[in-house]
């Protein structure tokens, strides 16, 4: 990992830039936190893994909002770009099924399964690992320490780090976008308190698909948190809630 610039924010949240290898991120902490060395050390603080949908650009306004405000409750935030995103090299598989997708919607029809996969799947494989190194070289600086919570983005991303990542310690996912059949299987095998937000009327989402996905959820602790709305309409309430669930488990 290498920081590439810096910002102090007026709220005294520390905003670092950096790349892990060619991946381009972003790691916000809190003052407590990032002090001159000279500076008392204060306990280390737990880690939430912010997710996007990709375009780390163009999310970043919104990104950094959810940050600041984990801030304020004493954690650290952190996101890394999507594979095939931003300037990243394209993953031409995705590209493909996006322009499949765009067909079947445009004509009415169902989306097959195999687009869903093409879709998907490439942005699961790649991205958990790197979300995993992103982890490792995160917790490995000073200031900062598990419990680790993660936090929207692409939900299949979500599942399989939940699966597969046993510092994850909670998650708050986002109901909104395809989920191959595969995932399906893997959500059976989470175990972490769960919080799940839903658009009741999001354009883009296959409502029945995301509570059938809540439902295979093997998770003893486990909500969902249903809105009235579009995929952008999600009411501060909802965001709150969710903040508040993840400041109760990484407290813990």
């Amino acid at each position: 990992m290498r920081f590439t610039s810096e910002q102090r924010l007026d709220d005294g949240v520390l905003e670092r830039d950096f790349t892990l290898g060619d991946i381009p991120g972003v790691l916000w902490t809190p003052a407590s936190a990032s002090e001159p060395a000279s500076a008392p050390k204060s306990a280390p603080v737990p880690l939430i893994l912010l997710g996007h949908p990709g375009g780390l650009d163009r999310m970043r306004p919104r990104l950094a909002a959810r940050a600041r405000h984990s801030a304020s409750e004493g954690f650290a935030s952190a996101t890394i770009e999507l594979p095939g995103s931003g300037g990243r090299p394209r993953l031409p598989v995705v590209e493909q099924a996006r322009a499949d997708l765009r067909r079947a919607l445009e004509a009415g029809e169902p989306v097959p399964d195999d687009v869903v996969d093409r879709l998907v799947l490439p942005l699961v494989d790649e991205g958990v690992p790197e979300w995993r190194a992103a982890l490792d070289a995160l917790l490995a600086l000073p200031g900062i320490d598990g419990p680790v919570g993660y936090s929207g983005g692409v939900i299949s991303i979500g599942v399989r780090l939940a699966v597969v990542e046993p510092r994850v310690a909670a998650a708050v996912l986002f109901a909104g976008s395809y989920v191959p059949r595969v995932i399906f299987e893997e959500a059976r095998q989470v175990t972490v308190p769960l919080h799940v937000l839903l658009q009741w009327d999001d354009e883009g989402n296959d409502r029945q698909a995301a509570l059938d996905l809540f439902d295979a959820f093997g998770s003893k602790e486990k909500a969902l948190n249903a809105n009235m709305g579009g995929h952008t309409g999600v009411p501060p309430h909802a965001g709150e809630a969710a903040a508040r669930f993840l400041a109760r488990h990484l407290r813990a």
